[in-house]
């Protein structure tokens, strides 16, 4: 497991999506933003990724079985394009700041423990969480191994 370092990241352009629901429609909004960007030939700059905004891991599995997680998934893109207010699919800049990392190499399902790292050096460090974490999904799980699989969290910090 990597070790917690402070990075400080750029405010950044995204095509996104909002809703409440469960955690396993992750993949579909994902797909269905691929699938909006391609009809309107919108490049996609970067690493998809996911905004947590239940603030413990408790809330957030809870909310998930109940099926009213907070869910918001997000791909940066490289220049504003116009979306409409009634699409569930918008642009908006992702702001930036200081932010706790660490990476989590492994299945989706495993990085608990890798959670519970970043929060602990939060928490030892005095540090605390204002706005959601992120998960930021290097690789594509269809093309590694699921050992393989790289996933970068960042933890906004005041």
């Amino acid at each position: 497991m990597s070790e917690v370092t402070i990075v400080e990241l750029s405010p950044q352009l995204v095509l996104g999506m909002r809703k409440t629901g469960a955690y396993k429609e992750i993949p579909m909004m994902f797909h269905r933003i691929c699938e909006f960007a391609f009809s309107k030939n919108i490049p996609i700059a970067a690493y998809p990724a996911f905004l947590w905004h239940e603030t413990t891991v408790e809330e957030a599995q809870e909310a998930d079985l109940e099926g009213n997680a907070d869910i918001e998934v997000v791909f940066p893109i490289s220049e504003l394009i116009e979306t409409t207010r009634d699409e569930e699919i918008r642009v908006y800049e992702l702001p930036g700041g200081k932010m706790a990392k660490i990476v989590h190499k492994g299945p989706y399902e495993e990085c608990t423990l890798t959670y519970e790292k970043l929060f602990s050096w939060i928490t030892e460090n005095g540090k605390r969480i204002v706005g959601p974490v992120r998960e930021v999904y290097l690789n594509d799980p269809q093309e590694v191994q699921p050992e393989e699989i790289l996933t970068e969290i960042y933890a906004p910090l005041d």
